[in-house]
């Protein structure tokens, strides 16, 4: 009799385990089809880009992976030798393509918007992204760490000015001030390691307008367009790929064939490539959830933390100027990252109705911003 309860017990506890975990099993498979449903469409895998990975998130994966891909490309193209600086991002597209197709084989890859951007937004876009990484890895052969660094000083005044030009947008004279202290800071910071070539210094400064272009582009399109990044990267890395074909012969020397690829070499190219995708991912998460100012902003807060890094924990010396240089800085760039937090609670989500005609067509939520606005066509403030 008691044998005969303790069976029926048992039973009953299995069925019960066995409903669980069905219902478990359910659970899984719902949540899995929910979040496969999330990036078949362009708006789901929009809010999940955004959910996860939000300004403060996207900032801080981009500046680690950007101080390291700057340290390695100039160790590629220095102690190992590798003297091809646009077959190197060569390199790096066709590793972010494949890496991309591999997402895309596995429908891991989040899907296009339904209205896509116009072909000749994506074949700009494209343009300037060979460009801008094609020739800052040139500038990186060429000029020091430093001087590389100093060039992006130039990138700021140029993205305000390209963006009143296209959007008319407008700086406030607070943020002007800022943005002053923290380039001046910069220079000064910086004035110590300015090793640079006549042609480097000349593909320098050829680099700045690409570059500038570069970010607006990519802030525009995945914000108003509800692009994610990857699904731009996978739409643009092709028509890059393109466009360094064209470069390979006019800037790089001739011999990358006949390059010494042992083991370790092809490692190290390989790995920078592997940086190279995740600084290209990371810069376009960091573009998508704030701004280009912002973006460049982050470069220049970085190159002050590696300075002020190597005094605090290595004991470098970079002389005193250099220091007081990276502190006014950091203390221009934080003014202006408090002005932009108060801006964004006095005006959310404004945009300007100039940029539908660079190309950039509304998506349904900035079509509702315009028509609740009063109709006045005035000029953006940022």
């Amino acid at each position: 009799m008691f044998s005969l309860f303790v069976s029926r017990n048992v039973k009953k506890i299995l069925k019960r385990k066995d409903s669980d975990a069905g219902e478990r099993g359910k659970a899984l498979e719902n949540l899995r089809g929910s979040l496969f449903n999330e990036l078949r469409s362009s708006e789901g895998a929009r809010r999940q880009q955004q959910r996860l990975c939000g300004p403060s998130v996207a900032l801080t994966f981009n500046f680690f992976v950007a101080v390291g891909i700057i340290l390695m490309n100039k160790l590629v193209l220095g102690k190992v030798g590798f003297n091809f600086p646009i077959f190197l991002t060569f390199i790096h597209y066709l590793v972010s393509w494949f890496l991309m197709a591999v997402l895309n084989a596995l429908s891991l890859l989040p899907a296009s918007p339904t209205k896509s951007a116009r072909f000749s937004s994506l074949l700009a876009l494209g343009g300037v992204m060979s460009l801008s990484t094609g020739l800052a890895n040139v500038s990186l052969k060429f000029n020091s760490v430093g001087f590389y660094q100093m060039a992006k000083i130039a990138v700021t005044p140029s993205i305000v000015v390209a963006e009143f030009i296209l959007f008319r947008k407008k700086v406030s004279f607070q943020k002007v001030l800022a943005l002053c202290v923290l380039s001046i800071g910069v220079a000064v910071a910086t004035v110590t390691d300015l090793q640079f070539h006549i042609f480097g210094a000349c593909i320098a400064l050829a680099w700045i307008i690409p570059s500038a272009v570069n970010k607006i582009l990519w802030s525009n399109l995945q914000q108003q367009e509800n692009w994610t990044a990857l699904a731009l990267m996978w739409k643009t890395t092709p028509i890059t790929l393109f466009f360094l074909v064209i470069m390979m012969p006019w800037l790089d020397s001739p011999g990358a064939l006949s390059f010494n690829w042992n083991f370790g070499n092809t490692s190290a190219i390989l790995f920078s490539a592997i940086l190279g995708f995740l600084l290209q991912w990371s810069g376009a998460l960091a573009l998508g959830a704030t701004s280009a100012i912002t973006h460049v902003v982050l470069g220049q807060f970085k190159t002050c933390v590696i300075l002020l890094g190597g005094y605090l924990l290595f004991g470098s010396n970079p002389g005193r100027v250099s220091i007081c240089g990276a502190i006014a800085a950091l203390g221009g760039m934080s003014v202006y990252t408090y002005l932009n937090l108060v801006g964004s609670d006095q005006h959310p989500n404004r945009i300007s109705s100039r940029q539908a005609s660079f190309g950039l067509p509304k998506s349904k939520l900035s079509k509702e911003n315009v028509d609740n606005r009063d109709g006045h066509s005035e000029a953006e403030s940022v």
